[in-house]
């Protein structure tokens, strides 16, 4: 019988994982909390380089890119003057990139793995017991079930990181920012554009969404001494519109209209923009992918990305070590820790340059944005291939040789 696999999250990185679990010959399971596929808003997501290449090897890069996001002009709000306006750097730098509704992408995902993967929705995993042959997991209102592994592709906030490997708060590092996304009656009549305001610790970033009836705003900000804000604080409605208004309450432009559809809208996200750190993300018969594992920062890291590639590597040194665990968790780690150390210290880097610390700051890095959107093709490309670093391959992400023609 083909080994069987348990993956928790349905989101991005464990419906990519059983893709290429299935066309390895191994058996995935997705078990998902929500009561189907989700469609709670959240930010637009990027893909690029390799894990354009894992999307475009799935056979479902036509579709990601027609379900893409058309906006292709960004403007800078300027107090007592006309907005700067520029067009897209992402569009600049690579033909490679797609940006797309984080819904949009999940929904991608899952019709084109329901076919192949066995879906539960509306359950979670309350405890894990790994044995000689296996793991039995326990679910809170299904039976228990036993598997040969299992993977926690359950986001930041990872539930099986906690029953396997210990509480979040010895792995979570606040990088010392925070996000907010709701969606909103598309009052402002947004098109194809984005329009942006930075201040001193706050940047907000709002667009068309769907059909251009509603429309999204991205907040992003500092508040001193973490202000309490950690997850479980979160968790109350309250307290999420609490902070956003302690943050922003004072701000000009669109905010105080923007904050008022904050407090009823019902896709409203509040977190802290953290990392996951840990010094292994496997234990026996459990490994964690993406954010579960490595998360970068939201937002700022490239999560999405890093998603991707991590389930295709996943699922490639499964079947490389022709199902060996101990064998394919240790060719998993090798192979993520360079991607996974670089998105780590973008994250800072890029929380500090979309969230400006100073007046001087928040004025002058639209300007700089524009400068570099007006160089050459060519020069803006070397520049933004120097910045990340990384010019390989998806072929080039493996322990060794590839299994089968895949």
């Amino acid at each position: 019988m083909s080994p069987t696999v348990l993956i928790s999250g349905a989101g991005i990185a464990g419906p990519v994982l059983a893709y290429w679990l299935s066309r390895h010959g191994f058996t995935p399971t997705v078990v998902e909390r929500a009561p189907g596929v989700r469609h709670t808003g959240g930010h637009a997501v990027d893909l690029g380089g390799v894990s354009t290449e894992v999307i475009e090897r799935m056979g479902l890069l036509p579709a990601v890119q027609a379900a893409r996001v058309r906006r292709d002009t960004l403007l800078f709000h300027r107090a007592d003057r006309p907005p700067l306006a520029m067009p897209r750097l992402s569009d600049l730098v690579t033909d490679r990139h797609v940006e797309i509704q984080r819904d949009d992408l999940i929904a991608i995902l899952h019709e084109a793995t329901r076919e192949q993967t066995e879906y539960v929705f509306g359950e979670t995993i309350t405890a894990v017991h790994e044995h000689d042959d296996g793991v039995t997991v326990t679910f809170a209102d299904a039976p228990a079930r036993d598997f040969d592994l299992l993977v926690g592709a359950d986001g930041l906030h990872s539930g099986v990181r906690r029953m396997v490997f210990g509480p979040e708060q010895r792995f979570r590092h606040d990088l010392g920012g925070y996000l907010a996304v709701f969606s909103y009656p598309n009052e402002l009549g947004l098109d194809r554009q984005v329009l942006g305001h930075l201040d001193v610790d706050r940047a907000v970033f709002t667009y068309a969404v769907d059909d251009g009836a509603r429309a999204r705003t991205l907040l992003l900000f500092r508040h001193p001494a973490g202000a309490g804000g950690h997850t479980d604080d979160l968790r109350d409605p309250g307290r999420r519109t609490r902070l956003l208004r302690d943050a922003f309450g004072e701000s000009g432009w669109h905010l105080p209209r923007l904050l008022a559809h904050a407090d009823g809208a019902d896709d409203l996200y509040v977190d802290s923009i953290s990392q996951i750190r840990m010094d292994t993300w496997s234990r026996g018969r459990v490994t964690l992918v993406g954010d579960a594992g490595y998360s970068p920062g939201p937002a700022v890291g490239g999560g999405t990305a890093l998603a991707v590639l991590g389930g295709y590597v996943l699922a490639h040194e499964l079947a490389l070590a022709g199902g060996d665990h101990h064998t394919a968790f240790r060719g998993y780690e090798q192979v993520m820790r360079e991607p996974v150390a670089r998105g780590r210290r973008a994250g800072p880097d890029t929380l500090r340059q979309l969230v400006p610390g100073t007046r001087f700051a928040a004025r002058t890095t639209p300007h700089l944005m524009r400068l570099f959107t007006r160089l050459p093709r060519r020069a803006a490309r070397t520049l933004a291939a120097l910045q990340r670093g990384d010019t390989r391959t998806l072929d080039d992400f493996s322990s060794t040789k590839q299994p089968g023609s895949s």
